[in-house]
């Protein structure tokens, strides 16, 4: 078993507990989401230049014209997923990037697959999931909005890019009595919680956001 990532200084496991205060702070109550956060070593997910400023709460960028997402939002994105639920079943992650939040995910769910359009992003995923220990993350360089039908449905998905509109493919592999959350809009983004109940899709507007945008093919 790899030993634990803890770092040092800017990056210790004191620095990373005032990051999780500040979750508390802004709102964030699920303590699994919190326990996950705090367990996942944000520093060896950014580039080392911006290592000192890891458990900020700020997205930072990976290149390729990518960021790495704010913690607030990774928090609250989880929680809705989460909330009045036991657990997030087999989880599907749109939009992987350097692997940051598939980890926190791989926290809460034994079950993550996650899809990443940039090759070079999706190796940068790889080798820092690895760093950590964490093998249970499937990666895949794919289109994102067309999903995994080959492995659907999914309990969960979790979509880290905005969207003009909900992607079919996604919809149909949501599970019964699963959800979805992702960014929807352009100019003017906000969150999407989509919730797949006997009756059909139902789509509820949450904060406002904002999320590189969710293109098609692969880089």
């Amino acid at each position: 078993m790899n030993a634990p990532v803890v770092g040092v200084g800017m990056t210790s496991p004191r620095t990373r507990g005032r990051m999780i205060e500040r979750l508390r702070e802004k709102g964030i109550v699920d303590e699994e989401v919190l326990t996950a956060i705090s367990a996942v070593p944000r520093h060896v997910f950014v580039e080392e230049a911006l290592a000192s400023r890891a458990y900020e709460d700020t997205a930072l960028p990976l290149g390729y014209a990518q960021t790495i997402s704010q913690p607030y939002v990774v928090a609250r994105m989880i929680e809705l997923l989460r909330e009045g639920r036991d657990r997030l079943g087999k989880t599907l992650e749109i939009g992987a990037g350097c692997g940051y939040q598939a980890a926190v995910l791989a926290q809460l769910t034994d079950e993550v697959y996650a899809i990443e359009r940039i090759a070079p992003l999706l190796a940068k995923a790889k080798v820092n999931l690895r760093t950590i220990g964490q093998f249970k993350v499937r990666l895949k360089h794919a289109d994102g909005q067309l999903g995994l039908p080959e492995v659907a449905p999914f309990d969960t998905i979790i979509v880290a890019a905005a969207a003009t509109r909900v992607p079919p493919a996604l919809l149909r592999q949501l599970a019964l009595g699963g959800r979805m959350i992702l960014p929807l809009g352009t100019t003017r983004q906000s969150l999407a919680l989509i919730e797949h109940r006997a009756d059909g899709f139902i789509e509820t507007r949450l904060d406002a956001v904002r999320f590189v945008p969710l293109l098609a093919g692969v880089a």
